[in-house]
């Protein structure tokens, strides 16, 4: 039976997220909610149900895969529950058109069927279109019109004939905490004990997860569906029962979807402002409306809606709109989903900002964590405690949920940052990059310099001397710089400084540190003071959930170079009870500068008087000491490949560190570089970066990074999984043949026609004068194996190369 499971909402994701549960043997589940079954009043009751497959993420992807097979599967006597009419995006200009491409290579990537079209081929299956309008379409097949509340009501059924109970007209007041777990909920009807609690409440769910001291990044906004009148060449083509049978239709490029209601149509509307909804005064507001979901219908936010919609769809221009209704939805900062467990009330679990596209993958993912301890699928997008402090804030919550809204349609460049709220975290070198004309990308706040226009005389200094700055096309220079060519270059010959104040790092201390770390890494970490050692850590089926780097420090301390607040939240769930072990966040209160290049040693050795040749201080060592007067710990490793140190010293004295190594790298030529040519150089290393090149879905020999695996020390999360682990797929380096060829992150990998994989991060190497690209390709790939790379439509060959392209020897490294 398991354990006593309440959900907390029966709209698409409660009721799903139900009969996934008792599938697995977990039936003693109670559904909850305040409005009646199952047209409740949430999003579910008033959803338009499309249900579009292909999403940039593979996550999000996913999801909507089993969704649409789940549905399609269910049976209500009051019609479909999922009508697989088909997905039709259709582009009126050249960017969206060649997005489509973009698109349609995620779809190959992803495994889901899909095409291209003309315009031709487009009004075949839609001939309300006009021809003119578009220059083509991308259509799935397989993507289709969901019923929402049939799907609720099926699956609830299910879920009851297991042994589910149903609570309608019943609101959850609070949660019982009984010393830091869940002990069940207390409702308009009385306590109902449980193990678990799921809130799956929809936009209600941020006001029930307040009161357990959780903050939900998510807004419920208003978004415009109107509904037309009878649109003639519709009449007699589609029954009640039935009502739909073209393709879904969207318009991006005017932030219009159009689906079919028998004779009618149907049509979403984004181009409006933002309208954030305040629930303290939501049933107020929608007192005289079918349900509090649904505000009034602003006619005039319309308008150019339905100009638009007249111009690609002609026959409506005998039409109008009948009727219409703001319906509420919950944006995110980022578009994904909030998913997982709360850190400090064990037991309850938090499924919300879910459309219905997603909510049976949702559901089966949740499903599999409460009850396995972790997803078949990767989730790092979703996690709940994905955000960094900064973004729990009602300013940035506010702020970056409407930018969402407005961006819902928009054609996003991979390395377009957010514009709203910068500037929030700065490292103690920022008014020297500015000094510098820093261009800066965005990463959990840090301002992270892309590369410096001081630089930008390197780019005809090196062009003289036989480097390639190959051109690029308008929407592969976006965001991007040949000065950051010659920073890698300029590295590999000389010297650089970059600025590594971003990395997280925590500290873990204490008499148990040392046995905690070994059972939560990969890795021997129980060596010497002054080791330093890369490791990984694994959830329970051997996946990789982030890589680390563990410097210890002295025999009870040690510094851990990490990933983010993800990898705080995972630490701090295993932390002893016995409290041997502190676990503190010191990112913000240090700053790190890498120093690389062949002239490093030259230019650091004089600030120093402890010895930093290669025998007194070899590779993965540590050593505190002094530059000058500054207190620094020097970390003998080098993510880009070449001799080094990422130096660190305290917050405080960062700006005079910053200075003594500039002035002292005058007569060194030293420059300061940025994360564009970091990460053309760690590409061309062979090095990995977690959350794009693997995630938990890949194991440590599938990813090339068996090496930091010690199967011959004690027990440690995931190690049995790995037991006669053998690989399903391999990440492999590939070079592209064409040195004008560029690939962003990805892209499908084929074989022929036959997708066989696809790219997972890019850069450009200017030490071979190509494109270096990471793919996940078939376990049987080979070095020497020739892949075609379709970027947006255009195929560039590649040949599958050694995973380390630049000095495998690590000769470089190691002088």
């Amino acid at each position: 039976m398991g354990p006593k499971v309440v959900i907390v909402g029966a709209g698409i994701v409660g009721t799903s997220l139900a009969d996934e549960l008792t599938e697995r043997g977990c039936t003693d589940v109670t559904l909850v909610d305040r409005g009646p079954l199952f047209v409740t009043g949430g999003s579910t009751s008033h959803a338009p149900g499309l249900v579009f497959t292909t999403n940039q993420s593979k996550t999000m992807s996913a999801f909507a895969r089993y969704t649409v097979e789940k549905l399609s599967t269910l049976e209500h006597p009051d019609g479909r529950v999922f009508n697989r009419v088909g997905g039709l995006e259709v582009a009126s200009t050249t960017e969206r058109w060649a997005d489509l491409h973009r698109k349609a290579g995620w779809a190959q990537a992803w495994g889901i069927p899909a095409r291209l079209l003309g315009p031709a081929e487009c009004l075949e299956l839609h001939p309300l279109l006009d021809r003119h309008a578009i220059l083509g379409g991308f259509y799935t097949p397989t993507d289709g019109l969901a019923s929402a509340v049939r799907a609720a009501a099926a699956q609830a059924q299910r879920a009851v004939a297991r042994g589910a109970i149903l609570l309608p007209e019943t609101e959850v007041l609070d949660v019982v905490d009984r010393g830091g777990r869940v002990g069940g909920v207390r409702t308009s009807r009385g306590v109902i004990a449980a193990d678990i609690v799921v809130c799956a409440a929809g936009f209600w769910g941020a006001q029930l997860a307040n009161r357990v001291g959780l903050v939900l990044p998510l807004v419920p906004m208003a978004h415009q569906y109107a509904r037309t009148g009878q649109v003639a060449p519709l009449v007699g083509r589609n029954t009640e029962r039935d009502d739909a049978s073209l393709p879904i239709l969207r318009h991006q490029d005017a932030d219009l979807y159009f689906r079919e209601h028998v004779d009618r149509l149907g049509i979403g509307y984004y181009g409006h402002q933002p309208m954030p909804v305040d629930l303290s005064t939501l049933l107020a507001d929608t007192a005289d409306e079918p349900m509090p979901s649904m505000l009034p219908f602003t006619e005039q936010d319309f308008e150019p809606a339905w100009r638009e919609s007249v111009r690609l769809l002609p026959a409506l221009g005998d039409s109008k709109v009948e009727e219409g209704f703001n319906g509420i939805f919950s944006f995110t900062p980022d578009g994904f989903a909030l998913l997982g467990e709360h850190a400090q009330l064990r037991g309850f679990w938090v499924a919300e900002a879910v459309w219905v596209t997603h909510s049976a993958g949702v559901a089966k993912a949740v499903a599999e964590w409460i009850v396995d301890g972790t997803p078949s699928v990767d989730v790092h997008e979703c996690d709940l405690y994905r955000f960094e402090k900064f973004a729990r804030s009602p300013r940035f919550i506010d702020q970056t949920c409407a930018q969402a809204f407005v961006e819902v349609y928009d054609i996003i460049h991979p390395y377009q940052y957010r514009s709203a709220l910068r500037g929030l975290r700065t490292s103690p070198f920022h008014h020297r990059q500015l000094e510098l004309g820093a261009y800066f990308y965005e990463g959990g706040g840090w301002e992270r310099p892309a590369w410096f226009e001081a630089n930008a005389g390197l780019v005809g200094r090196l062009a003289a001397q036989g480097v390639a700055f190959p051109e690029r096309d308008a929407w592969t220079a976006r965001y991007w710089s040949p000065v950051a060519i010659a920073e890698a270059r300029w590295t590999r010959e000389q010297v650089a400084l970059y600025d590594m104040t971003p990395l997280t790092r925590y500290e873990i201390s204490g008499a148990g540190a040392a046995d905690f770390l070994q059972r939560l890494t990969t890795n021997d970490v129980d060596k010497g003071v002054g080791s330093v050692t890369y490791t990984l850590m694994l959830d329970q089926t051997g996946g990789i959930r982030s890589d680390l780097t563990v410097a210890r420090l002295d025999e009870t301390r040690f510094q851990v170079g990490a990933n983010g607040p993800q990898d705080f939240d995972w630490l701090t769930r295993h932390l002893p009870a016995n409290g041997s072990v502190t676990l503190r966040d010191i990112t913000g209160g240090s700053c790190c500068i890498g120093l690389w290049g062949p002239a490093a040693r030259d230019l650091v050795q004089p600030l120093c008087r402890d010895n930093l040749s290669h025998t007194a201080f070899p590779y993965f060592r540590l050593l505190r000491t002094y530059l000058d007067a500054i207190p620094v710990t020097m970390l003998r490793v080098s993510y880009v490949g070449e001799l080094g140190w990422e130096i660190y010293t305290e917050a405080s004295y960062g700006a005079a560190l910053w200075d003594l190594l500039w002035a002292a790298g005058r007569d060194h030529e030293a420059i300061a570089a940025g994360r564009i040519a970091f990460n053309s150089l760690r590409m061309e290393k062979g090095y990995r970066a977690w959350g794009i090149d693997m995630t938990a879905e890949d194991r440590p020999i599938e990813a090339g990074l068996d090496f930091a695996v010690r199967m011959s020390k004690g027990d440690f999360i995931g190690k049995a999984a790995l037991r006669d682990a053998t690989p399903r797929k391999i990440l492999q380096s590939v070079v592209f043949d064409d040195p004008t060829a560029v690939a962003l992150g990805k892209e499908p990998v084929l074989a022929g026609d036959a997708c066989i994989g696809f790219v997972t991060s890019a850069g450009y190497s200017p030490t071979l004068g190509r494109t270096i690209a990471y793919a996940w390709l078939p376990a049987d790939s080979s070095i020497g194996d020739t892949v075609t790379v379709d970027h947006r439509g255009q195929r560039h060959t590649a040949t599958v190369h050694r995973q380390t392209v630049v000095d495998p020897e690590l000769a470089r490294i190691r002088r």
